[in-house]
C-alpha cells in the first residue's frame, strides 16, 4: 500500500481563514506550522512567477526532511497568457525589445533562445527541490484550448524531455482528453511515465474533465476543485468565486475506496484540496484524512 498524502495549494492564501493561530505571523512560521498538520503542499505560485532564491530558502529550511512540494510549472510553459511582467527580470531586460508586445504574451511571442533560457531558469528550481528529497511532481496545468492531437502530445512529450530527472504530471481542462481518447490518452501517459492528474470538478462543461482515478505512474494525484456549476466558466471573477465549494462528507466518501484502491497501484497518492476559499480547503483536507484514518 503506497502512502497517502492530503494536502492544501497555497498555504499562504490560508492567512485570513484562521487556519494560523494568533501568534504565527511570520511567512517561515505559517510554513512550519502547515508542514505540522499537513505533509504535503502545493506551490500555486511558481504559476504567475518564478520563486526567488529568498523563497527556495524559505520553502526548504521551514519544513521537515519528508516533506512534499507538488511544484505548478510556470503559465508560458502551459501555453497560457502570460504577463510580460511575471518573466525574470534577466529576461525582460536581454528580450524586452524582441517582443511583439510588453503586456501579455504566450510562448510562440518569444525567440528560440528565450524560451530555452526559461526552460533553464525553471529547471534549476526544480533541482533545488529535488536535491533536498522535497520534490513531488511538477504539474503542467494545460487550457481548455490544449486539445488531443499530434502536436500537442509532442510537446507533453518535450516537457517530459526537458524535465527527465523529475516527476511530470500534467492536468487537462478539456474532457476530450479522457472521453473520447481515454486509452489513447493513458497509454501516452504511462509509456512516457508522466502522472495523470485525476480531478474532481463540476461537470458538464466543455472545460469539465470526467472524475476518473487512474495510476499512470509511481506518484498518483488527486486534486479538488470543488463544485461549484454556477462559477465554473463565468468570466471576471475571483478565484477564490470560482472555488467557493465546500464539500460534504458524502461527497469526499465517494472517493475515499477510489483513493485506496490507488494506493495499490502507487508508491504514494497525492490528495491536494484546490478549493480556496475561506476555511474551506482545510476543513475538507482534514475530513478526508479522518475518513482516509490518517489522523
Amino acid at each position: 500500500m503506497g502512502r497517502i498524502l492530503v494536502g492544501i495549494s497555497s498555504w499562504a492564501e490560508l492567512v485570513p481563514s484562521g487556519f494560523y493561530p494568533a501568534d504565527v505571523k511570520t511567512p517561515e512560521a505559517r510554513l512550519s506550522y502547515y508542514a505540522s498538520q499537513f505533509p504535503i503542499a502545493e506551490i500555486d505560485s511558481s504559476y504567475h512567477f518564478f520563486p526567488t532564491q529568498r523563497n527556495l530558502k524559505l520553502w526548504l529550511e521551514n519544513t521537515p526532511e519528508d516533506f512534499t512540494f507538488n511544484v505548478k510549472a510556470f503559465s508560458l510553459f502551459t501555453q497560457h497568457l502570460t504577463p510580460f511582467n511575471s518573466l525574470p527580470r534577466t529576461i525582460r531586460e536581454k528580450f524586452g525589445d524582441k517582443l511583439p508586445s510588453k503586456t501579455n504574451l504566450y510562448w510562440q511571442h518569444f525567440p528560440v533562445e528565450a524560451v530555452e533560457e526559461l526552460w533553464v531558469i525553471f529547471a534549476h528550481t526544480i533541482e533545488s527541490f529535488h536535491l533536498t528529497g522535497k520534490l513531488g511532481a511538477v504539474l503542467f496545468q494545460f487550457p481548455p484550448w490544449f486539445h488531443p492531437n499530434p502536436q500537442n502530445y509532442d510537446y507533453i512529450a518535450s516537457c517530459r524531455e526537458r524535465l527527465s530527472p523529475y516527476q511530470v504530471a500534467v492536468e487537462f481542462r478539456v474532457g476530450s482528453w479522457l472521453e473520447r481518447h481515454k486509452e489513447e490518452t493513458l497509454d501516452f501517459l504511462r509509456r512516457l511515465g508522466i502522472a495523470l492528474v485525476c480531478v474532481d470538478e463540476p461537470q458538464g462543461f466543455k472545460s469539465s474533465v470526467p472524475a476518473v482515478a487512474e495510476v499512470t505512474t509511481p506518484i498518483a494525484i488527486i486534486r479538488f476543485h470543488g463544485r461549484n456549476k454556477e462559477n465554473w466558466e463565468r468570466r471576471g471573477i475571483p478565484a477564490t468565486a470560482k472555488f467557493n465549494y465546500l464539500y460534504r462528507e458524502d461527497e469526499l466518501k465517494e472517493w475515499v475506496l477510489k483513493i485506496r484502491e490507488m494506493a495499490e497501484k502507487a508508491a504514494e497518492v497525492h490528495v491536494i484540496f484546490k478549493n480556496k476559499h475561506a476555511d474551506f480547503p482545510i476543513r475538507n483536507a482534514l475530513q478526508m484524512k479522518e475518513l482516509l484514518g490518517l489522523t
